[in-house]
């Protein structure tokens, strides 16, 4: 009999041993509340409850930081404090993709819902990096904000592109030519801010506040290179006005 026990147990510690690891998903949707730092309510999605998109790359993934510290959960967090009800945030992001990346998978996995009250769109750090070309960007980052808009429900008013953040200031880029980067990300912002202006949505300029990081290390995350929870802060809190603006 104790034979058979000790067979059967090492049967199943080869099986666990054997199990396979998770895939990385094209998109992140928590299906349970978080509880930020601030302590908001967070309710769960309900008829009543309005819903956020944020399409991006890792700065909208929060790549290195909780999930709470991620700044589409951050400002849904402040806005259900303000008793302004969201679900929690869609996100439809991955580190390390270009425009032409987040369209593929937009293509090849749309957004669970047809319609979002508010739709975030970040994205062209990896064009820079990867040195795609600027006009290649204009043409996916216009492709990408008109199918932000759609899903806005048409609603111009409602969607919100951010600038791209400046990773020159962080420890990674140290020993890499920080003025170009710089000047190239002013270049792909300046990209996207005239789109967003021609499409009449808003416009979030983040990328100075990144830049603080040259001097405060606590804006960048452990790994030196993505922001940290309490920059993602930031730009919640200049985007919560903002929203509320729209949604009144």
């Amino acid at each position: 009999m104790l034979k058979t026990i000790c067979a059967a147990i090492s049967i199943l510690c080869l099986l666990l041993s054997c199990k396979k690891p998770e895939r990385t998903t094209y998109r992140y949707v928590p299906s349970n509340p978080v509880t930020p730092n601030t302590n908001p309510v967070v309710l769960p999605d309900t008829g009543g409850v309005k819903t956020f998109l944020a399409l991006g790359d890792s700065y909208t993934i929060g790549q290195s930081v909780a999930v709470r510290d991620r700044f589409p959960v951050q400002t849904v967090s402040l806005l259900n404090s303000l008793n302004i009800l969201f679900s929690q945030p869609e996100i439809i992001a991955q580190t390390g993709w270009t425009t032409g990346h987040l369209l593929s998978a937009i293509g090849s996995t749309p957004p669970s819902k047809p319609r979002y009250d508010i739709v975030s769109l970040l994205i062209g750090v990896n064009n820079q990096y990867q040195r795609r070309t600027q006009d290649e960007y204009s043409q996916q980052f216009t492709t990408l904000l008109e199918i932000a808009i759609r899903y806005a429900g048409n609603n111009k008013r409602r969607v919100f592109v951010l600038s791209i953040p400046d990773y020159s200031v962080t420890p990674f880029a140290s020993n890499s030519n920080t003025v170009q980067i710089a000047a190239e990300i002013d270049a792909f912002n300046a990209i996207n801010r005239q789109i967003a202006l021609q499409y009449n949505v808003n416009y979030l300029d983040i990328t100075g506040y990144t830049r603080m990081a040259a001097t405060d290390p606590s804006l960048v995350a452990n790994d030196g290179l993505h922001p940290s929870g309490i920059e993602y802060a930031v730009w919640a809190r200049h985007l919560v006005p903002a929203i509320r603006a729209v949604l009144q």
